[in-house]
């Protein structure tokens, strides 16, 4: 029953990738237009795109939030794992829990959090105010969403590391 919710959950995870991917794509899009149009001036024409950096940077905080439940499944998360390959395998694989738990624990505050400042914002009627003129909540809102995400990839990676022999996980290891 959890492996097939883990296979599912990775299929999920993995178009949510490659939906940042093409939002990549369509930020690419944008900046090279800005660029064509600021450069090539046309008659009567725009003199590029005013919202281009607005809306790039809100397509990067995208983009990191929808590839970042992916990447931990990947194990291509930020690890420093030299020592776990240098300690005992047992000791490395009760430390691996540590991290995991941690890791669960940030999470979830981050998942509490997230909702509390996306509702205040919302109840508040806050507002960003740049060139574009938008909710404050729109930005805060994926916030506990992949927070979410992230704290059920913490737990189906500790029901893997469970199953899995006692040592150090082997993904994306540093040291050999």
């Amino acid at each position: 029953m959890i492996a097939k919710l883990s296979e599912a959950y990775g299929r999920f995870i993995a178009a949510l990738a490659l939906f940042g991917c093409l939002m990549l794509l369509v930020m690419m899009l944008i900046i090279v237009t800005d660029v064509a149009l600021r450069n090539f001036a046309f008659s009567g024409g725009p003199q590029g795109i005013g919202w281009s950096n607005e809306v790039s940077e809100f397509i990067l905080y995208g983009v990191t939030l929808c590839v970042s439940p992916w990447l931990l499944r990947q194990g291509q998360h930020i690890r420093v794992d030299i020592v776990l390959q240098a300690i005992p395998a047992k000791l490395a694989w009760g430390l691996e829990w540590v991290g995991d738990l941690l890791g669960l624990a940030c999470c979830l505050i981050m998942t509490f959090y997230g909702v509390q400042a996306t509702w205040a914002s919302y109840t508040a009627n806050s507002l960003n105010i740049k060139t574009l003129v938008t909710p404050e909540w729109w930005s805060l809102f994926p916030l506990p969403f992949v927070f979410t995400l992230l704290s059920l990839e913490m737990l189906f990676r500790m029901h893997r590391l469970w199953l899995a022999e006692r040592g150090p996980r082997n993904d994306a290891v540093s040291a050999a």
